[in-house]
C-alpha cells in the first residue's frame, strides 16, 4: 500500500524534554470518558485495574521513549500494546494515551483489529475452514482416514465439536486430524494470510516521516462496514498500536512493544468470569486463543516492558520463569 503523504515542516515539541519533565511520576486518576482507539463499535470500560496498570507503564514507558526519540528527525515515535484476549489491551493503551495528552504530548491510538484481509464473520469461516480442509488431509496423509471414521468427523462438524479433544477417547485416529487441524490453523493465525501487515508497517513508516495526516482503514461487521477515513496527526507524536499482534515479527518499525501478560490459566479463568451464562469457549475457540498466547509467548523477547497479570513490571527472565510450564 503506497501513498503520498504532506509532511510537517519541524517537529511542534521539544518531545524528549517534555518526557522527562513528566518524572518522578505522580500516580494520577483517570476520568470515564476519556478517548479511545478507532475501532469501530469497540466497547471500553477502564476499570481500576487497567489505571493501575497504566500508572506503573508509563514512567519507564516515558524513560524509554525519551531515549528512543532522539532516533526520529520529526521527534515521533511508535509503540505497541499487545497481549491476549481480555488483558486489558484496549483500556490500558487508551490510559496511556490520555497520559501523554495531559504531559502535552499528542497520542493516537489505532486499533490493529481494522486490518485483516475479511472482515469477523468471513475471517472465522476462513479460520474454520482452513482447521477442517487442514484436519481432514492430515488424516490421509496418516492412513487414518476411512469413510465410517469420516462420517463420525462430519457428525462433529455439524455439531461444532471436532476441535474437542474429548473425542479422542477410544478413537486414537482422531489425533491425526486434530493435530494437522492445529497446525494448518496456526499457519493462518496471525501471518500475512489472515492480516494485512504491510499497510499497518506502511502507516507506521508515514508517521514516523511526518506525515500530516494519514489514511486509516475501519472495520466493521458487515460487508457494507468497510472504508477509510483521513486522520490529522499533525500535532501527534507518539501513535499508539492496540492489538494482539504488536509485537509479530510481520510488523515494522515499532520502537517499544508493551506486552500485558497473562498465563493461559489466567486467560481462561478471564474469559469464564465473563460468561454470565456460565457458557466456556467452544473448542475450537479454545484453540485459536490457545495458538494466538503460544505465538505472544514467542515473541515476547522482543517486548521493551512486560507487565504481568498482578500489574508488576517483571523483566523476561522473570517472564520465562512465570511462564515455564504454561506450554
Amino acid at each position: 500500500m503506497n501513498k503520498n503523504y504532506d509532511k510537517i515542516n519541524t517537529p511542534t515539541t521539544d518531545f524528549e524534554e517534555k518526557l522527562m519533565s513528566v518524572l518522578p511520576w505522580e500516580t494520577k486518576e483517570v476520568p470515564s470518558d476519556i478517548p479511545h482507539g478507532d475501532m469501530p463499535g469497540d466497547k471500553i470500560e477502564i476499570d481500576e485495574s487497567h489505571i493501575a496498570k497504566a500508572n506503573v507503564i508509563f514512567p519507564t514507558l516515558a524513560e524509554k521513549l525519551a531515549k528512543k526519540i532522539k532516533e526520529n528527525p520529526y521527534q515521533r515515535t511508535v509503540i505497541s500494546v499487545c497481549g491476549g484476549s481480555g488483558v486489558g489491551k484496549s483500556e490500558i493503551a487508551s490510559v496511556l494515551a490520555w497520559f501523554f495528552e495531559q504531559s502535552g504530548i499528542g497520542a493516537y491510538i489505532l486499533s490493529g483489529d481494522n486490518y485483516p484481509h475479511r472482515i469477523p464473520m468471513y475471517n472465522d469461516a476462513e479460520r474454520l475452514h482452513i482447521f477442517r480442509e487442514s484436519a481432514v488431509r492430515g488424516m490421509i496423509d496418516a492412513g487414518d482416514y476411512t469413510d465410517a471414521r469420516f462420517k463420525e468427523v462430519r457428525q462433529w462438524q455439524q455439531e461444532d465439536t471436532d476441535a474437542d479433544k474429548s473425542h479422542l477417547d477410544g478413537n486414537a485416529w482422531f489425533e491425526s486430524y486434530l493435530a494437522a487441524g492445529r497446525k494448518g490453523l496456526a499457519g493462518y493465525l496471525g501471518t500475512p494470510n489472515e492480516t494485512d501487515f504491510d499497510e499497518v508497517s506502511t502507516i507506521i513508516s508515514a508517521f514516523k516521516d511526518g506525515a500530516e495526516s494519514l489514511w486509516l482503514k475501519r472495520m466493521g461487521r458487515d460487508a457494507a462496514s468497510l472504508w477509510y477515513d483521513e486522520v490529522n496527526v499533525k500535532d501527534k507524536q507518539i501513535l499508539i498500536i492496540e492489538w494482539t499482534h504488536g509485537n509479530s515479527d510481520f510488523l515494522q518499525g515499532v520502537d517499544i512493544p508493551v506486552l500485558l501478560n497473562s498465563t493461559p490459566a489466567e486467560t481462561l479463568a478471564h474469559r469464564r468470569s465473563r460468561n454470565r451464562d456460565g457458557k466456556t469457549d467452544s473448542a475450537f475457540t479454545t484453540m485459536v486463543l490457545e495458538i494466538e498466547q503460544r505465538k505472544l509467548h514467542d515473541q515476547a523477547h522482543k517486548a521493551g516492558i512486560i507487565c504481568a497479570k498482578n500489574g508488576n513490571l517483571i523483566s523476561f527472565d522473570e517472564y520465562t520463569e512465570l511462564m515455564k510450564d504454561q506450554f
